[in-house]
């Protein structure tokens, strides 16, 4: 039988969407300083599944739709763990990083050939602080954490994309980092952190994957983030390594500390986000959320 994990035509899903649903997203007009502050985003990422996965690709597709169209995107990926601060390849159509394995040789043939980005990198080296110098790649893509939900929210590949590593877990650092690129949302740029709010891929069962079965530990852990999300409980979020579900829901915290860059780049960082995907996907969360 054919599913999002054994699709009939790898990819078919998302050429089905390319035909009927993607089209839309060419009227999507740009931002304009009327708009306000852009939105910044957490979304959990999934991985070449997603490009047959109809309901998630719906799901990120009509989310780029309730925006504007950015003027450019920074992105901080679960899979670009690097210190110094580092920033990607800015020149336009740089290629991808496909850090995945076992899968169709389909999602190693797909492209996402983006605008230059120099400007948005300037813009972000010039933003951060003496201590937190910044290493500019002049060969390093865009991975998967990127380039497949951004393949699916702005399929045509018309926004210029600047990737941004991750160079701690510490809480209140990343919350730093966010706070400095706040003011890049007052010119049009979406700041997007990308991971999952649950990844406990060494604990999935064959229930999960065949009936999506949730198990306690990605319940009680996704339930525990949106209660202290809704509080705004930055203290409680970032005592993440205690919290109900651990350590089996992040055995590793990569995918789950970019939500920290996105509250910092809140303009108030305690005010309760806007849910937008808080279902799960062979049993992992993929709560996803905007702050203002």
């Amino acid at each position: 039988m054919s599913s999002f994990l054994h699709p009939a035509v790898p990819a078919g899903a998302f050429d089905e969407f390319l035909r009927e649903t993607a089209p839309a997203g060419r009227d999507r007009r740009t931002w304009t300083p009327e708009d306000g502050r852009m939105p910044a985003l957490y979304l959990s990422h999934g991985a070449p599944p997603v490009f047959d996965d109809p309901h998630w690709m719906n799901q990120l597709f009509g989310w780029a739709q309730s925006m504007p169209r950015p003027r450019a995107i920074l992105i901080v990926s679960a899979h670009w763990e690097s210190a110094p601060l580092a920033l990607s390849a800015p020149a336009a159509g740089t290629p991808l990083v496909y850090d995945f394995g076992g899968f169709h040789r389909r999602y190693y043939e797909m492209t996402y050939e983006t605008p230059d980005a120099t400007a948005l990198a300037q813009r972000v080296a010039a933003a951060m602080p003496a201590t937190e110098p910044v290493h500019a790649s002049a060969r390093r893509g865009l991975d998967h954490g990127a380039w497949v939900p951004l393949k699916v929210m702005y399929p045509y590949a018309d926004v210029p994309v600047l990737q941004m590593s991750l160079p701690t877990h510490e809480p209140a650092r990343l919350l730093d980092l966010g706070r400095r690129l706040r003011p890049l949302r007052d010119e049009g740029v979406l700041v997007i952190g990308s991971g999952f709010m649950t990844h406990g891929l060494p604990f999935v069962t064959r229930d999960m994957l065949e009936h999506n079965v949730v198990p306690g530990w990605s319940g009680e852990f996704d339930a525990w983030v949106a209660e202290a999300l809704a509080r705004g409980d930055l203290d409680t979020l970032a005592d993440f390594r205690r919290a109900p579900g651990m350590p089996y829901a992040h055995p590793t915290v990569e995918h789950f500390t970019p939500l920290f860059v996105t509250l910092g780049a809140a303009t108030d960082p305690t005010a309760a986000p806007t849910t937008v995907i808080d279902d799960f996907q062979i049993g992992m969360a993929k709560r996803s959320f905007e702050v203002a």
